[in-house]
Order: structure tokens, then C-alpha cells, then sequence
């Protein structure tokens, strides 16, 4: 059971509010959010909308004025505030909502003291943010975790003229040799002396070499299944609760 308690700083400029439901369901693998703030000119329109959500969310608005048009008032005020929830020491980890690059140095910070940053943004967040964090995760990759709406019943007609339309199946993004070649060598790196690698340990290596490495940006809700869709390894696993999982890297093919 997760136990890392943990500070949520939303950037209230360069957040979504459709993905705060999916945002908390992910933050919640991580640990206990004992803080949840989200910074941002609430007198402006375009805050509005969010009261509801935060109400439900039990997120604390914070009110930071726009002094200058054109800058972002916010930054300043998450560092001040992250620093000062840092050194009450009550904190394991932060959780970093934005997609600017201005929290780089603030995540690095963080880190440096002995506590983890999982940083949140979409997809044009400047490498150096995410670099800077342990872990990243895209919004969408958060969208997509989230349950559709089920339509409202309708009453189906008796009979029905028209066949039904066969609906063509969504494909998954392709494993690109990038992330192919990031696998591999999370594997032998991880391995014992047998070439075999607890997949866990494979998983948190992944993390160091690319902190946005995530199964469900190749649409895969596992690591698991990543692995397995990959065709580079083999896999066994022993044991029930918890279950463990080994790979091993596949013998190269013998040049004839």
C-alpha cells in the first residue's frame, strides 16, 4: 500500500481541467496527497469553470494576481510555496502540475534533497522539466485512462432497416527502436548472472534513463504488456501475491 505523503502544486495557467479526475486516480499509485493547491488569477476569465472540480476535488485555491500582462505570475508563487512545504520535512514527494519549463530548476531542487518529483504536462513540455523530474506522465496518457461516459439508454427500435456498421478496431502506436533499444538495455542492466531480470527492476531502471517512459504511450496499460508485445525477451512468472515476473533477453539468432 502506497504510504509516500505527498504535495500537489497545479499551475493553474498550464493545466486541464478535464484531466484533474485522472490526474488524482494516477498521483494516488504514488502516495497520500495531504496537500492539494492550485495557483492562479481567479478574478480573470480564464479560471472559470474550476470551482466545481476543486470543490469535489478538495483542491485549495490559491489567488496570485497577473502584475504584468503577458507574465506568469503563478511560477513564483508554487517555488515559494514548494520550498517552504519542503523544509517542513513532512513531505516524501511533490507532484509538479505544468508544462513549463520554469519548474526545471525547482524539480532539480527538490530532488536534491532526498525527495521524489513527479512531474504532469503535455506533450510540448520542455525536456529540461522532464529530465528534471523522477517521473512524468503526459495529460493525455491521463485522458486515456479515464472511463468513458456511457451513452444515456435510448429506447432501440423494434426493427431496424439498416445492418449494424462494423466499427474498424483502434490501432496501437508501434514500439519505435528508440524505446526497443531503451528495453534492451534496461534488461541487461538489470540482469543477474543467468541473464535474467526481475521486471520490476527493469521498470525502474526505465525510469532513470527516461523519466516520461510509460507503457501507455504506446497504448499498453502494463509494462508487462509492453515487454511481451515487444518480442525481445522471454518471460516466466513465479509466485502469486505478489506475483513476479522475470525476462530475459531472446539468444540473437545464429549467423549462418
Amino acid at each position: 500500500m502506497a504510504s509516500d505523503t505527498l504535495a500537489i502544486l497545479i499551475d493553474g495557467d498550464n493545466a486541464l481541467l478535464k484531466i484533474v479526475t485522472g490526474l488524482l486516480a494516477e498521483i494516488a499509485n504514488y502516495g497520500v496527497a495531504s496537500v492539494k493547491r492550485i495557483y492562479g488569477d481567479w478574478t480573470g476569465p480564464n479560471l472559470k469553470g474550476w470551482k466545481d472540480c476543486l470543490l469535489e476535488h478538495s483542491i485549495q485555491r490559491v489567488q496570485q494576481f497577473a502584475y504584468t500582462t503577458g507574465k506568469n505570475a503563478t511560477d513564483g508563487a508554487m517555488i515559494i510555496e514548494a520550498m517552504d512545504l519542503l523544509y517542513t520535512g513532512r513531505f516524501s514527494g511533490f507532484c509538479s502540475v505544468s508544462s513549463d519549463s520554469d519548474f526545471a530548476r525547482l524539480a532539480a531542487r527538490l530532488r536534491e534533497q532526498g525527495v521524489t518529483v513527479y512531474g504532469f504536462g503535455e506533450r510540448k513540455t520542455p525536456r529540461p522539466f522532464i529530465t528534471a523530474c523522477d517521473k512524468f506522465v503526459y495529460f493525455d496518457v491521463l485522458n486515456g485512462a479515464a472511463t468513458e461516459p456511457k451513452a444515456p439508454a435510448v429506447p432501440e427500435p423494434v426493427a431496424s432497416a439498416a445492418p449494424p456498421i462494423a466499427r474498424p478496431a483502434l490501432a496501437k502506436p508501434s514500439l519505435d527502436k528508440t524505446a526497443l533499444g531503451m528495453l534492451a538495455k534496461a534488461v541487461t542492466a538489470s540482469a543477474d548472472e543467468d541473464g535474467r531480470a526481475n521486471l520490476a527492476r527493469v521498470g525502474a531502471h526505465l525510469a532513470k534513463q527516461s523519466p516520461d517512459f510509460d507503457a501507455r504511450n504506446y497504448g499498453f496499460a502494463r509494462l508487462s504488456d509492453l515487454v511481451a508485445a515487444s518480442g525481445l525477451v522471454d518471460m516466466e512468472s513465479t509466485g502469486d501475491h505478489p506475483k513476479i515476473i522475470m525476462v530475459k533477453l531472446k539468444a540473437a539468432p545464429a549467423a549462418k
